[in-house]
């Protein structure tokens, strides 16, 4: 690649709110997402009047000219959306953020998730309806109406073809609540999870146990970009936006549970063209932050992502190798999506740049390069890798 993004952006502030269980918050949706923009800013040391660009994913309610308005912003240079839904777009919001301020659009960009459960529904709940039509006339009929239902026949199929183990997926789950021990933030903090517990809980749909799914939760998180020269005179460490990719695999936008290659997390490409940008080989990464909708994403992300050879996933994924103190591919180290919070991986990005930083609560020692995952088997999802240095 001659024209890239490398290096030429960074993330200098990060915020979140509180993270609640569904129907927790005390806030307002919106409300909830000025407050993460503002810690962000704090934490930035910048005036939030000072930004002028606004990103975000997954059709988020919260619209960039509205926070604009509400924070007297006097000239808003950029707002986007990343379209799809589920968490793919994450990685893409920083993208895209990054590109606009490597590019002159703006000069202080935020990226930015907020998610109030209790105050709009249940995201990705099913829905009663009176008909469907389309792809879902092929599915709903028959049972296949929630998520977890969809990706656990795609997991199902892989751990078929490759013979990979139940305890794969548990691996995942105690890594998660293993980290979320340490990370007061975490909605369970002071929950911890053994292998009994795990396999004593009941079936979601096979494969997924109960810890297998992600949680439902109220709250927000930001993260401000800006250029990189802009970054070295700010209050904090700048995590430098070494790579980013967004896209998705031949026709895997068929709904109808029919294409091609059916049992992936739909990162084969968006992998290859991520590492490209960045520089970096799958080797050199220190900690890794994988968007967990259900624990059979992460394997197959972290087999896509070059991290684990799929015939080795059952001799390497163990608790042990996952840890921050003592894996060789410390995952989800603030607990992630099942045991931090689903902020819709937000909070994946937010801990990504405390492990460059040095300031997570499971630090990985030395971190130089993180990498995050956002929405495995979605279409399309993002990718991103966060540097310490250029």
């Amino acid at each position: 690649m001659t024209e890239t993004i490398r290096g030429k952006a960074a993330i200098v502030g990060i915020g979140e709110t509180a993270y609640y269980k569904r129907g927790g918050a005390e806030d307002a949706e919106f409300k909830l997402g000025l407050m993460a923009m503002q810690k962000a800013a704090d934490d930035a040391g910048i005036d939030i009047r000072e930004i002028d660009g606004f990103f975000s994913y997954s059709m988020d309610r919260n619209e960039g000219i509205r926070f604009a308005t509400a924070l007297g912003i006097e000239d808003l240079k950029v707002s986007s959306m990343v379209w799809g839904g589920g968490g793919g777009g994450g990685s893409a919001a920083i993208m895209n953020a990054a590109a606009a301020v490597a590019t002159g659009l703006c000069d202080y960009a935020v990226a930015y998730r907020a998610l109030s459960q209790g105050e709009f529904g249940r995201f990705g709940g099913p829905v009663a309806a009176g008909g469907v039509e389309g792809p879902d006339a092929l599915a709903m009929p028959y049972g296949v109406m929630s998520p977890a239902q969809m990706f656990a026949m795609k997991t199902h199929r892989y751990m078929y073809e490759h013979g990979v183990e139940q305890s794969a997926l548990r691996a995942i789950s105690l890594a998660c609540y293993y980290h979320a021990q340490r990370n007061p933030r975490a909605v369970m903090y002071g929950r911890p999870l053994d292998e009994e517990t795990y396999d004593n809980s009941r079936w979601i749909v096979e494969p997924f146990h109960l810890y297998d799914c992600c949680q439902e939760n109220d709250g927000s998180a930001a993260a401000i970009i800006t250029s990189a020269e802009r970054a070295r005179d700010l209050k904090q460490k700048p995590a430098y936006i070494l790579g980013a990719a967004q896209g998705s695999g031949y026709r895997q936008s068929a709904s109808a549970h029919n294409a091609p290659d059916y049992a992936t997390s739909n990162f084969k490409v968006t992998a290859k063209r991520l590492y490209e940008m960045a520089e970096v080989k799958p080797d050199e990464v220190d900690v890794v932050q994988m968007y967990e909708n259900f624990t059979g994403g992460v394997m197959m992300s972290i087999v896509e992502h070059g991290l684990v050879p799929a015939e080795r996933v059952n001799e390497e994924f163990t608790l042990e190798n996952f840890r921050f103190d003592t894996g060789d591919l410390p995952l989800n180290t603030s607990g992630g999506n099942l045991a931090e919070c689903y902020m819709h991986g937000f909070e994946l990005i937010t801990e990504a740049t405390r492990q460059v930083r040095g300031t997570s609560t499971s630090q990985v020692e030395g971190a130089e390069i993180s990498l995050v995952a956002s929405g495995p088997m979605v279409e399309p999802t993002s990718n991103l890798i966060l540097g310490a240095e250029v």
